[in-house]
């Protein structure tokens, strides 16, 4: 959905993991998207077409979603339907934003649509970083993904 209206992001997090191989099954969807404001305009059109509500914020909190309100912050946690988890962050810890994660990003087919994923390096580097048991638990799937890969000879 995003991809048709050409909005530039890559996926991180646990689904970044699924897409590398790795055995973690999450429900929540994180993308780390591009701040320019062409990308935000873009952005905000198609999240207009979900049903989105902010996670945690009392329901009558009244939140209008545009190109504006998302340049006013970088990260931002939805609920799409009142139960799908969805972060959009404009910034992930330690390394930065969407253009640090370009270079190293990968491409996966998903839905028939070239989609940008986190590198595995950076997605390893985040985990150290942030280091919750899950994260801990996860750095153990992604270098063994990685030793395969250097195995062999892939990035």
């Amino acid at each position: 959905m995003l991809a048709d209206h050409g909005v530039e992001f890559i996926v991180v997090g646990g689904q970044a993991e699924a897409l590398m191989g790795s055995a973690r099954v999450t429900y929540d969807v994180d993308l780390c998207y591009r701040r320019t404001s062409e990308n935000l305009e873009r952005l905000a059109t198609a999240l207009a077409t979900l049903n989105l509500t902010l996670r945690g914020a009392p329901a009558e909190l009244k939140f209008r979603l545009d190109a504006q309100a998302l340049a006013l912050a970088q990260n931002y946690t939805f609920e799409v339907d009142g139960e799908y988890p969805l972060d959009l962050l404009g910034y992930l810890e330690p390394i930065g934003t969407y253009d640090d994660l370009a270079p190293q990003a990968e491409t996966v087919s998903i839905g028939g649509h070239p989609t940008r994923v986190i590198g595995l390096d950076d997605l390893i580097r985040i985990k150290r970083y942030i280091g919750r048991p899950k994260d801990r638990e996860s750095l153990l799937h992604l270098e063994a993904i990685k030793r395969l890969r250097e195995q062999e000879g892939l990035r």
